[in-house]
């Protein structure tokens, strides 16, 4: 089956305006973008036909140009990430049988997580949709649960069925635990990992649905899937010893920086 990998990039962002272009320092004091850094782990990825930037901006076009990429210009109306997987897959003519939307703020995803969600949505036909999930360790939760104390939206947390088909997913810290895990602890919350392998017909029809209030609530593109009633596979992938973290505000930097020294990843 063909995939096509989009990266998504916009430079007008609520949280954090110009993330895609914010400098990451690796472990030996290299800095790249975090739009390099995101194309590279695409790069990475195995039994893929084509790796595309899609944004609005000069300003990314140009830097993403700079290190090699590809890019597509898709519309500024585009509200979310998907939404843009759409207009690049249209725009590129359509025809590939796997569209996987890897978005630009995490460029700590092993190519793992995404060759073993797009083996997972082959292998199951009625799925138009797949994602992963990454067990919690105790580490992962109790920065979650900082976060929120905080005031900071953070990661994404997944609740599924026995089947993997999601029930739900939510800025908060779900399911609900007293627990107090230890930081190699496995805990029952899982982390939702902002990836994602579409079918091109329900990539294509999701922009011509409305929002509902469940992702207007949430600020997550996924729920809207899950709202029309489209059927959402979660994929449990390993961290294999990998540190993951997504760059959602800009107090991120330095923590996912930390990660990289401590992986030593350049």
């Amino acid at each position: 089956m063909s995939v096509l990998i989009v990266i998504p990039a916009r430079y007008a962002s609520t949280r954090y305006p110009a993330k895609p272009l914010a400098l990451l320092k690796g472990a030996s004091g290299k800095s790249m973008s975090l739009i390099q850094r995101s194309w590279l782990a695409a790069c990475e990825v195995g039994a893929v036909d084509r790796v595309v930037v899609a944004t609005d901006d000069d300003r990314i076009r140009l830097a993403s140009e700079a290190f090699g990429a590809e890019v597509i210009m898709t519309p500024e109306a585009c509200a979310n990430g998907t939404e843009r997987c759409a207009a690049a897959h249209e725009a590129l003519g359509g025809g590939y049988d796997i569209v996987v939307n890897l978005q630009g703020d995490a460029p700590l995803t092993p190519h793992w997580f995404v060759e073993d969600l797009i083996a997972d949505l082959q292998a199951d036909p009625s799925a138009e949709i797949a994602t992963p999930v990454l067990r919690c360790d105790g580490v992962t939760l109790n920065s979650f649960l900082t976060d929120r104390k905080a005031g900071r939206v953070g990661g994404t947390t997944s609740v599924f069925d026995v089947n993997r088909r999601a029930m739900y997913f939510s800025k908060e810290v779900i399911p609900f635990t007293s627990e107090i895990y230890a930081d190699d602890d496995d805990t029952p919350v899982f982390h939702h990992v902002g990836v994602y392998a579409y079918r091109p017909d329900a990539l294509a029809a999701y922009p011509s649905w409305n929002v509902g209030p469940l992702e207007m609530l949430e600020g997550l593109e996924q729920l809207r899937f899950m709202e029309n009633g489209r059927a959402v596979r979660c994929t449990e992938v390993q961290a294999k010893g990998r540190q993951f973290w997504e760059l959602n505000n800009p107090e991120d930097v330095p923590k996912i920086e930390a990660m990289m020294m401590e992986m030593e990843l350049d």
